[in-house]
C-alpha cells in the first residue's frame, strides 16, 4: 500500500519532513516523492518553548500548558503537509492506506535498573485522522518503553529492509546523523542491532547559536577552520555512555554544548564535530564485527567536516545515502511510513536487540477514520 511518513527531528530545524513509500511492511516496493515543508514561525516558536519547558518538567505530574497548544498546531500543519505531498504525487487520500505520524519529541528518558524509561512526543493522531480522512498511527515509542525498552532507535527494521535490498552481508551499516547519532547493523542473517552512538548535530547547533553566529555550522565551515583540542577530546571520550553495552539511547540534551565551554567559536565547533565522529567509532567497536562501510543519512551528512572526521576517526568508508540510491533527507520520514504499515499489519517495530524491549513489540497507536 501507499503510506505517508512524517518526521520532525530533535534538532528542530524548522521543517516538516514528509515522504511517500509503497511497501508491505517487509519489502519496499517504491520510493515515492518527498518534501521539506517549513513550519509557520508561530508554530516553531511554540515547539521551541515546549522543548525549553520540558527540561524543567522532567515528566512531572502536570504537563506544561504550552504542550497542548503546540500539539494542536503541529498536528494541523503536518496534516496540511500530507495533503501538499499527495497533490504533488497526484494521489487522492483514498489511495493512501496509512499515515505514520511521529510527532515532535520534547523529552526522552532512557530506562534504568530502577525505573522504566519515559518519552513524550507532541502529536494528536486522532485529530490528524479526522482532518485527513486517512488512518493514522502515532505514539510509536511508548509501548516499547512500557515493555522495558529504550524507545529508540526505531529505524533499524527499515534500515534492514534497505540493506537487504542492497544485498549486503554485514559489510555495510547505516548511520543517521540527527540531533543525536544512531547506528543500525545487520549481519546479513538474523542479527539486527541498533543504538544511539552519541551526539551529532544538536550540541554543534546549540554552540553556534550561543555565539550568536547562526543556527548551525553550515557545511562544517566553522569546524573546518578551527583546531581540535585533542587532549580535551580524549577527556570527552572517557564518558561511560560510549562504552556501555547496547541497547542504549539518548535524549537530545544528554550531551550538551557545554562540552566546548571556553572554546572560541571555530575551535568549539571543531571539538564537538570531532567528538561526534569519534563516538561513532567507539560504537563500531561494540558490534560483533566492524563493517567496512557506513551509509550516512540525516542532516549531518551535509556537514562536510563531520563526514571527513567520520572517515578519519572510524577508519571505515563513509558514503552519503544518495550514493547507494537512497534519499538521505527523507529516510526518517520514509521509516515512519514503513513502521505504520507494520503496525496496522500487526508486525513488530522494535526488538530486544534494537531497543532492549523484553520481547518483539508492535508499537504505535492506531487512529481509525
Amino acid at each position: 500500500m501507499w503510506a505517508v511518513g512524517l518526521m520532525t527531528g530533535t534538532v528542530l530545524d524548522g521543517n516538516i519532513d514528509v515522504a511517500l513509500l509503497r511497501c508491505n511492511g517487509d519489502r519496499v516496493d517504491t520510493f515515492g516523492p518527498d518534501m521539506l515543508i517549513p513550519y509557520r514561525a508561530s508554530t516553531l516558536e511554540l515547539l521551541r518553548q515546549s522543548l525549553d519547558e520540558a527540561q524543567a518538567w522532567q515528566f512531572g505530574s502536570e504537563e506544561p500548558a504550552v504542550f497542548a497548544e503546540a500539539q494542536r498546531q503541529l498536528t494541523l500543519e503536518q496534516s496540511e503537509a500530507v495533503l501538499c505531498l499527495l497533490e504533488k504525487a497526484g494521489l487522492k487520500t483514498t489511495e493512501v492506506g496509512v499515515v505514520g505520524f511521529h510527532g515532535q519529541t520534547v523529552l526522552h528518558r532512557a530506562p534504568t535498573a530502577l525505573q522504566l524509561g519515559a518519552t513524550r512526543q507532541l502529536g494528536d493522531g486522532a485529530l490528524m485522522a479526522e482532518h485527513l480522512g486517512i488512518d493514522v498511527v502515532h505514539d510509536f515509542r511508548s509501548a516499547d518503553m512500557r515493555g522495558g525498552g529504550q524507545g529508540a532507535p526505531l529505524c533499524a527494521i527499515y534500515h534492514r529492509a534497505l540493506l537487504e535490498a542492497l544485498g549486503t552481508d554485514g559489510d555495510t551499516a547505516v548511520l543517521n546523523l540527527g540531533g543525536v547519532a544512531n547506528l543500525s547493523f545487520w549481519d546479513g542473517a538474523d542479527k539486527l542491532i541498533a543504538f544511539d552512538t552519541g551526539p551529532a548535530n544538536a550540541p554543534i547547533n546549540d554552540f553556534v547559536k550561543q555565539h550568536g553566529n547562526a543556527d548551525f555550522d553550515r557545511d562544517g565551515l566553522l569546524a573546518r577552520t578551527g583546531q581540535v583540542d585533542e587532549l580535551q577530546l580524549a577527556k570527552l571520550l572517557t564518558h561511560p555512555y560510549l562504552y556501555s553495552d547496547y541497547p542504549k539511547s539518548l535524549d537530545r540534551f544528554d550531551f550538551s554544548a557545554s562540552m566546548a565551554a571556553g572554546c572560541a567559536l571555530e575551535d568549539g565547533c571543531a571539538l564537538l564535530t570531532a567528538f561526534a565522529a569519534a563516538a561513532v567509532g567507539a560504537g563500531l567497536d561494540l558490534l560483533p564485527f566492524r563493517p567496512e562501510r557506513l551509509v550516512v543519512c540525516g542532516g549531518g551528512r551535509h556537514n562536510k567536516t563531520l563526514m571527513r572526521e567520520l572517515a578519519k576517526r572510524t577508519g571505515v568508508q563513509i558514503v552519503p545515502a544518495e550514493q547507494v540510491g537512497w534519499v538521505g533527507d527523507a529516510l526518517e520520514a520514509q521509516c515512519f511510513a514503513y513502521l505504520a504499515v507494520r503496525v496496522i499489519n500487526s508486525m513488530p517495530t522494535s526488538f530486544p536487540s534494537t531497543t532492549g524491549v523484553r520481547s518483539a513489540t508492535v508499537g504505535g497507536v492506531v487512529n481509525r477514520v
